[in-house]
Parts: structure tokens; C-alpha cells; sequence
């Protein structure tokens, strides 16, 4: 994959994650942290919605249907990858969560920047 292909799916999963950011902002959501890493891997976003739940949310983001709708692209071994990103976090904290769910978002992107964003509560495998 040459570094302009790169560069540009970057550029587009930085562009959907804003996007899905300001979504659950303007919803009473509070974003906690983006782009959580540890040796397993990473978390989109971490965000306490209205009830105080923390969330793990997945981030998919697509310019076109070429490749199906992004939230096809959450499989069940990817969920499996989140719930245990999750379990890192939530040792890495001094406090413990009292309540917590794992949801996905799903954004395409239109040629303008905006786009339509897609949330779904409560992803399992």
C-alpha cells in the first residue's frame, strides 16, 4: 500500500471519528479519550453518555457503499477484540466503571466533509 492510500484511509477514519465525536457531544454524550492504545490494539472513542454509562465505542467510517455499509465491517472477532481493549482500559483506571457498553458508529462521509452518522447501542458478539 503506497503512503498516499495510507494517508488518505487515515485522513478518512480522523475525519468519521470527529464526525461520530460531535454526534454524541451535541446528544449530552461527554468524550473521556480518543484513539485509547495499548499493546492489544486501540479504541475509537471512550464516552460517558447521559446516564453516566461508559461507553467503548468503534468508529467505521466509508466514503462510498463500494465496500458495504461501515457497521458490516464490525465483526464478530472484532467485538471480541473491543470487549477485551475495554477490560484493559478499565484496569488501567484508578476508578472502577460502574456501568459500561460496548456501541459502534458508523459515518459516511460525503464529498463536503459531512456526513451521516449511524449509532447503534449495545454491540455484542
Amino acid at each position: 500500500m503506497s503512503n498516499e492510500v495510507r494517508d488518505a484511509r487515515r485522513a478518512t477514519g480522523a475525519g468519521g471519528e470527529e464526525l461520530a465525536a460531535r454526534f454524541l457531544e451535541r446528544q449530552g454524550w461527554s468524550v473521556v479519550a480518543r484513539n485509547w492504545r495499548c499493546r492489544g490494539g486501540e479504541l475509537d472513542l471512550i464516552a460517558t453518555d447521559p446516564d453516566g454509562v461508559l461507553v467503548f465505542c468503534e468508529v467505521k467510517t466509508r466514503r462510498g457503499l463500494g465496500y458495504g455499509d461501515p457497521l458490516e465491517a464490525i465483526t464478530y472477532d472484532k467485538v471480541r477484540r473491543l470487549r477485551a481493549l475495554a477490560a484493559e482500559y478499565l484496569r488501567s483506571q484508578d476508578r472502577p466503571a460502574a456501568r459500561v457498553r460496548l456501541d459502534a458508529v458508523g459515518v459516511m462521509l460525503r464529498r463536503d466533509g459531512s456526513g451521516a452518522v449511524t449509532h447503534v447501542r449495545g454491540i455484542d458478539a
